[in-house]
């Protein structure tokens, strides 16, 4: 569910609670009336799934076979290996009666990649990887081999991207407030891991503020993927393997400059700069009272030998490093830890039967005790004098009754 999915179920809720009319929600959501009513009455019915359109996720029936796909990759390898995805697309449509539009075909050409690339103020030396997705895991690992072959530089200049800085999150009715006003953000991952290192990060306000690592993409745009094509990379691996054997020596080679100052001003990594730690997804967590952990949907147990004092309820360093491994850190120490085996949740066990009986019929009347039979008996068996022939002894009594 989008977020226009989202703001449009918030409209119909408020509908439905009847806080405004049909004709109010039709004009927010520019939509008939006729319209909002089958989707509240859809939305009673079926839930709020109402606002996700049926076909969302199916196949389209307009999408190309893979097959003629196929057909289509090989023609374009063939014979328009240089071509863009305009050109070739109308090349198609002339010449094979093949049409396919121009977003298609450039989904068609391969992998989806990424260049992620750092260049030298100073010197323009450039060093860049290919990754599937532009993420902080892989930033970070091409920070990591820029900072194991050069050391730490004094300061990093990136564009305002959400890897490396928090956006603040203002609700729409709200005016964003001055910058000197706002509450200080928690740093990125990326952020973070830099600040631990000792190099401060700079923002750019506008492209043409780093425009040589943009100048650099446009010539990566045109040199290294004509390079890419004659080489034949189709894959990550091979498109790695072109772009640290053959472009970024050949960049390093004619394209960087001597410095200004020939003074390096990179610093050495210490004993105390550890690049795993930092370099990795970091959160905190508290230890609870049986001293585990919950972290991503698991619970951890912390090993009986690493359980010292003031480690219930203390707060740990939890570190998702690049290789896939967890650690866990508690002050200047690290834990280890276990997963706990999840338990299976317990069945309601069904109400035995009882055996059909018939209901015992109540008397109306409650039980009579022994007591009560033998006063009756006794009032019964009297002799004496019957209350109509008994005459009132006013000697002793007043004359009107209190």
């Amino acid at each position: 569910m989008t977020q226009t999915d989202r703001d449009r179920l918030l409209v119909l809720k408020k509908a439905q609670k009847g806080l405004i009319t049909q004709r109010q929600t039709a004009a927010e959501l520019d939509m008939t009336e006729r319209h909002i009513r089958r989707l509240l009455g859809e939305l009673k019915a079926h839930g709020d799934q109402v606002v996700v359109h049926g076909l969302r996720g199916r196949r389209s029936n307009r999408k190309l076979s893979e097959e003629i796909r196929e057909k289509i990759v090989q023609i374009i390898s063939k014979e328009y290996p240089d071509f863009g995805p305009t050109f070739a697309s109308e090349y198609l449509a002339k010449k094979h009666k093949l049409r396919i539009g121009r977003e298609a075909l450039r989904q068609d050409r391969g992998e989806k990649l990424y260049l992620i690339a750092m260049i030298d103020d100073a010197t323009s030396e450039l060093l860049a990887q290919f990754a599937p997705h532009d993420s902080t895991a892989e930033n970070m690992r091409l920070l990591w081999s820029y900072l194991e072959k050069n050391g730490r530089p004094v300061a990093f200049y990136t564009d305002k991207a959400s890897l490396f800085r928090t956006a603040p999150k203002i609700a729409r009715d709200l005016k964003q407030l001055p910058r000197d006003e706002r509450e200080p953000l928690p740093p990125t991952q990326i952020g973070r891991a830099l600040r631990e290192l000792g190099i401060v990060w700079l923002a750019a306000h506008s492209p043409q503020a780093k425009g040589r690592i943009e100048r650099s993409f446009g010539t990566a745009q045109d040199r290294l993927v004509k390079g890419l094509r004659i080489a034949g990379a189709n894959t990550l691996a091979e498109a790695n393997w072109y772009l640290e054997q053959e472009f970024l020596p050949w960049w390093n080679q004619h394209l960087v400059s001597a410095p200004a100052n020939a003074t390096d001003a990179h610093r050495p990594l210490g004993p105390e700069h550890v690049l795993a730690a930092a370099l990795s997804r970091v959160e905190m967590r508290q230890v609870a009272n049986d001293y585990t952990i919950r972290f991503d949907g698991e619970m951890y147990r912390i090993a009986r030998a690493d359980i010292c004092a003031g480690l219930r309820g203390a707060t740990v360093r939890i570190e998702c490093r690049l290789d896939g491994s967890l650690w866990v850190r508690f002050r200047e120490r690290y834990l280890a830890v276990s997963v706990c085996p999840k338990q299976p949740l317990a069945q309601p066990q069904p109400a035995p039967r009882r055996a059909e009986q018939k209901p015992e019929r109540r008397s109306a009347r409650p039980a009579v005790s022994e007591y009560w039979r033998e006063t009756q008996k006794h009032l019964l068996s009297a002799k004496d004098m019957p209350m109509w022939a008994a005459s009132l002894d006013r000697t002793r009594t007043r004359d009107k009754l209190d």
